[in-house]
């Protein structure tokens, strides 16, 4: 079919920093783009957020196109600041965005394009569908055995919010990615009692800048170097960067940084989790395998009873009532193709925003979008 008078819009699903990007670049090419947000308000994700997050990537290089953030907020940008700039960011581009409404399933339209079955029984027919519902959409937590009868208190990081409800109490986080990391550090710094870290993996820590140079910037020049280089190179810089924390109980990984990449395990940024564990403020442990009769037990055998326990066990894309029944994602719930490539069987559907770049996830949706909104226009 030819889409050169084709006066259906292209529908954006999720106002957060991808949707809202991919909009903007849609309409640079004058291309009618409404975003679908279920939250009141845009980037809602980013609302949820600890206090204490900041990008860990710098201002410059997480603009997204067309306004470039404010020098004010610094190099490391904070989460009030990510959110301000996505308000202004949707107010400067005048997008169209519709909140309150969800989307709970795509089909395909009589003909070509789309139909999005929405909030209140609407059907709402698009030429393309671009699917930007975030990396971190569903709270996760394991299955763990004994956790649904466990009566203390069991709360995923996503609720977490800052230290104070915690001030002198024993906390086990569960986690030792990102948000795991961070949170255990200002929980210390914050005066909870103990801190203890449960460890299931080993992570690779980097420093989130070493002599002003950003790790995000090596990142994104290390990206198409081979992968036995690349490793060799991050335990050199391993050993030079952070110190040994074995007898604290975090040894060195015994696998590369860059194949954990392309596993999907993002290195942790240090913002203060090296300092933590050093001086004992924070205990690593032995990754959690159970509850039993109000203790967690531990995977060496260790049975502790912290008065809270932290899930920072990750999120789920949850794109399957959305989009499963299309054959477009993986074995993992994940697209099979994201960025400007679209599935063989469900052309004009796009995603964005459901990898973890090291190059910074930020830049990654900038340029998503503009390949996106090139794409679409060319159809």
């Amino acid at each position: 079919m030819d889409d050169t008078n084709d006066d259906r819009p292209v529908y954006v699903i999720g106002a957060g920093p991808g949707g809202l990007a991919t909009a903007a670049a849609l309409r640079g090419h004058g291309v009618r783009a409404v975003v679908l947000e279920k939250s009141p308000a845009v980037g809602a994700s980013w609302r949820r957020h600890y206090d204490r997050l900041h990008l860990h990537t710098t201002r410059r290089l997480s603009s997204l196109p067309g306004l470039p953030m404010p020098r004010s907020f610094g190099r490391w940008v904070s989460r009030d600041n990510v959110v301000r700039y996505l308000e202004k960011y949707a107010q400067y581009h005048e997008l169209e965005i519709v909140t309150g409404v969800e989307v709970s399933r795509i089909t395909p339209a009589e003909g070509s394009g789309w139909l999005l079955h929405a909030t209140g029984g609407r059907e709402l027919k698009g030429r393309a569908v671009v699917v930007a519902t975030g990396f971190n959409h569903t709270p996760k937590l394991p299955d763990w055995p004994g956790s649904d009868t466990y009566t203390g208190e069991l709360t995923h990081a996503g609720v977490y919010r800052d230290s104070a409800p915690y001030a002198g109490r024993d906390v086990l986080v569960v986690g030792v990615g990102n948000t795991g990391a961070e949170i255990a550090a200002d929980l210390a710094e914050g005066g909870a009692g103990r801190v203890r870290l449960a460890v299931r993996t080993v992570p690779h820590i980097i420093r989130r800048s070493t002599l002003g140079w950003p790790a995000q910037r090596t990142g994104i020049l290390v990206r198409r170097l081979p992968t036995r280089l690349v490793d060799r190179a991050g335990a050199l810089m391993g050993r030079i960067a952070v110190p040994d924390l074995a007898a604290q109980g975090l040894p060195r990984p015994d696998t590369g940084l860059y194949s954990r990449v392309r596993e999907g395990a993002i290195p942790v940024q240090d913002v203060g989790l090296i300092d933590a564990v050093r001086t004992g403020r924070v205990e690593p442990v032995a990754a959690v395998t159970s509850f039993d009769d109000g203790k967690v037990v531990l995977a060496d055998g260790t049975r502790i009873q912290p008065d809270a326990v932290i899930a920072a066990t990750g999120y789920r894309r949850a794109l399957e009532p959305l989009v499963g029944h299309l054959g477009v994602l993986d074995g993992r719930g994940r697209p099979v193709v994201h960025g400007r490539r679209t599935p063989k069987q469900a052309p004009g559907l796009y995603f964005t925003g459901f990898t973890n770049p090291i190059s910074g996830m930020f830049r990654e949706l900038a340029i998503d979008a503009r390949r996106i909104a090139s794409a679409i226009a060319r159809r």
